[in-house]
């Protein structure tokens, strides 16, 4: 329910019930290969599974091109939000998103590699290189993962040591404005039970977005990017163990915005500021920069899994660890006032155990069960910086001299810094039981039992500014003020799975979804009076918020049609969410995360898949979405106007199609391929006010080139071809910044990809 989105204040083989069909051809296939998905626990069939999921495979990710797991999005239904950044905040899963953008909370969407949860905003979002698949799972998940995920999971698994031989492959793709990716693997088996597996990234391009406020800068929206990664794996007739060691170094820009020039506080600003107007380009920006611009990550990950094989079930272990630190700074206001700068500068470590053992053999019941441990430690510092002019001009109408006779301006401005820390740990269980009454009849029940536990403690430093903590905490404190706080949560699901063909399956489920209360990164309760200094421990502490629930409710289908030549999967959902984690406003300072009101949403999901001839294959994809809210008056100063209102993140209508031509040639085949992905518009608040809307748009690739059964592929490709101008999103006018744009498209991109499979 991110009512105001604020941080500070090809084919065929790869995609969805997809197939083993090459990406950019079909190569003559008969019929769709199946996909092997772990969705369940156990290797299924993608289109046995009950449940709402897309699968993607490596060479997919390589052929279209895809940057990081937030990219997935684009070829998945029910799920949009993609943004150029280290956060997942934006990322929703049939409307619902992460709104708590500190380090109190938890993500709604979960993101997990090889099993292994990948955590929070500046650690969690990784490059996509040298994978064996993607999973992106829609509605509620607590009985696949160690970690709860209330709204849908993206989850990855990289390529693993195989003992057949030497072999891997290696990949250069150039373009426009400085675009280089280079990546590559090799498989090096020592002998019948132990090998190893090395692979590389790097992946650079200039920037597309221009700073009128200065114009000297580069232009923005630029990576560099290096990853590496080492996998061992050992196996003999009773235990596979796999090990994985991962580092990735992230150099970006942080998020750009750019005001809508519409709205009660544009009008304010300008009548004070007449010369603050945007560019021309609607992919340029005007913004001082004051505290920089970053999105730095150093990541380290460590995954260790070991299956037994103890012939009645098989006996897991998993065992991760990831290491991270992360620098962010962005202009927030959007334009080229020094009024809302932000930066973020966190550490952090997070540790999981899981144990599960899933059952073996034909027995008419068949069962899984788990349970899971971890331990995380968060430490981050949050910057926020006005120009004290800025601010007094704005609030009072004069300069700080003039309001405060004698003010003496502060070096620094009217900075505002927090310190948060935070120490959290839960254990979590789980069984589901699934009993088959006939080949044609099976069901599914299960239970998670979640608690968490988390002590956490924030320190608003002093303030230099004579004006004191007036703008974006509007408190300082004595010192650390401590909190600690437990949940805990029974959570069931229940299945039922109906196959009235060799070539058809349907299936319905209830299930239930939770995700953890936590503490607001930039409040305290009770909210203390706008200016309040050295607040204690015996005045107050951190904001604290409830958990959030859902109950989501679906039915679908999957099959074949044209003798296998033709896949459909599609679902219906309807949901209702309670007590949503969303940011509010507060009586006095601060930044509230608060538990609000009810949605009630619905929504239908499908895919196609159909090799059309033996040179043409389709894969199609669309989601329609709609939702309400209810007692939600705190968003709407005290009124009950909300009600009723859709969730504003959640486009009607999203959709994406892939076209791929093949023509036999010589040792190989000339491949066609045309890439679509649209959305209708969303809005930036719940009111769905005209000075914050996202238009809709559509995004257009094409590729050609050729592909020879050699292993060797060139194919040139041209990206959003019709150089169209859209955003990541858009937040409406708060009172606080001017309603604004982030996140500008990338613009028209010509490169060329060259790959080698050996």
């Amino acid at each position: 329910m991110n009512f105001k989105l604020s941080r500070s204040g090809t084919l065929a083989r790869s995609i969805a019930a997809v197939t083993a069909i090459n990406s950019l051809g079909a190569f003559g296939a008969e019929a769709i290969e199946e996909i092997v998905v772990m969705a369940q626990r156990r290797a299924e069939s993608i289109q046995e599974v009950p449940l709402a999921v897309s699968a993607f495979t490596g060479e997919f990710v390589r052929d279209t091109n895809l940057d990081d797991i937030k990219d997935l999005v684009r070829y998945t239904p029910g799920i949009t939000g993609n943004s150029k950044d280290s956060f997942i905040d934006t990322l929703s899963i049939r409307g619902i998103v992460t709104n708590d953008f500190g380090v109190g909370g938890d993500p709604s969407v979960g993101v997990f590699k090889n099993n292994l949860y990948q955590g929070r905003n500046g650690e969690v979002v990784t490059s996509l290189y040298d994978l064996d698949r993607a999973e992106v799972l829609r509605g509620p998940q607590g009985f696949l993962f160690g970690r709860n995920s209330i709204s849908g999971a993206i989850s990855v698994f990289t390529k693993r040591p195989e003992f057949s031989g030497n072999q891997g492959y290696a990949g250069l793709d150039v373009g426009e404005r400085g675009h280089v990716v280079a990546e590559g693997a090799v498989n090096l088996p020592v002998n019948d039970a132990l090998a190893f597996r090395v692979a590389g990234y790097h992946s650079a391009e200039d920037g597309y977005v221009g700073n009128a406020a200065i114009p000297e800068q580069n232009k923005l929206i630029a990576h560099d990017k290096t990853a590496g990664r080492v996998s061992a794996r050992y196996e003999n007739d009773a235990v596979d163990v796999n090990l994985m060691i991962e580092y990735e170094r992230r150099e970006q820009s942080g998020s750009m915005y750019r005001a809508t020039q519409k709205g009660v506080t544009w009008d304010d600003w300008i009548a004070a500021y007449p010369d603050i107007g945007m560019p021309n380009d609607n992919r340029d920006i005007s913004s001082d920069m004051s505290l920089g611009e970053e999105d730095n990550g150093n990541i380290l990950t460590i995954g260790l899994q070991a299956d037994w094989d103890l012939g009645f079930a098989t006996l897991s272990s998993l065992t991760g660890y990831k290491d991270h630190e992360f620098d962010y700074a962005e202009d927030f206001d959007a334009t080229s006032l020094a009024f809302n700068d932000y930066a973020q500068n966190q550490n952090g470590e997070y540790f999981e155990q899981e144990f599960r053992v899933v059952s073996q053999g034909s027995d008419p019941l068949s069962w899984y069960a788990g349970v899971s441990v971890y331990q995380e430690k968060i430490d981050a510092l949050f910057s926020q910086r006005a120009d004290e002019d800025v601010v007094c001009t704005l609030y009072y109408g004069e300069a700080c001299d003039v309001v405060y006779p004698g003010f003496a301006a502060s070096p620094v401005g009217l900075l505002e810094q927090n310190r948060d820390k935070g120490d959290y740990e839960g254990w979590a269980s789980y069984v589901d039981l699934t009993y088959a009454f006939s080949d044609a009849f099976d069901a599914s029940l299960g239970v998670r039992y979640t608690y968490d536990e988390k002590h956490f403690k924030i320190n608003a430093l002093p303030v230099e500014s004579e004006l004191g903590p007036i703008l974006a905490l509007g408190f300082t404190t004595d010192g650390y003020l401590p909190a600690t706080n437990d949940w805990d949560e029974f959570t069931p699901r229940f299945l039922v799975r109906y196959r009235p063909g060799h070539d058809w399956m349907m299936f319905g489920s209830v299930t239930r979804g939770y995700k953890s209360g936590g503490f607001g990164s930039f409040a305290l309760s009770p909210d203390q009076p706008f200016g309040s200094v050295d607040v204690t421990s015996a005045d107050a502490s951190p904001d604290v918020f409830d958990p959030e629930t859902v109950w989501s409710y679906e039915i679908g289908t999957k099959g074949e049609l044209l003798d296998g030549r033709m896949r459909l999967a599609g679902n219906m959902y309807y949901y209702t969410y309670e007590d949503l984690q969303v940011n509010v406003p507060g009586t006095g300072g601060g930044i509230t995360v608060d538990n609000v009101g009810t949605v009630d949403g619905w929504g239908i999901e499908g895919t196609v898949e159909w090799i059309a001839t033996d040179n043409i294959d389709l894969y199609l994809t669309s989601a329609f979405a709609d939702s309400e809210v209810s007692d939600a008056e705190a968003l709407c100063d005290g009124t009950s106007e909300c009600d009723g209102q859709p969730l504003p993140q959640m486009p009607e209508y999203s959709g994406s199609a892939v076209v791929n031509l093949h023509i036999p040639a010589r040792d190989g085949d000339v491949v066609f391929s045309a890439e679509l992905y649209g959305q209708t518009r969303t809005y930036g608040g719940l009111l769905q006010t005209s000075d914050g809307v996202n238009d809709a748009y559509a995004d257009l690739t094409l590729r050609a080139g050729y592909r020879a059964t050699g292993g060797w592929s060139a194919i040139a490709y041209l990206e959003n071809v019709t150089d169209e101008v859209y955003y990541d999103g858009v937040s409406d006018d708060g009172g606080f910044v001017p309603a604004h744009y982030f996140g500008p498209s990338r613009p028209r991109t010509v490169g060329l990809r060259m790959s080698w499979d050996f």
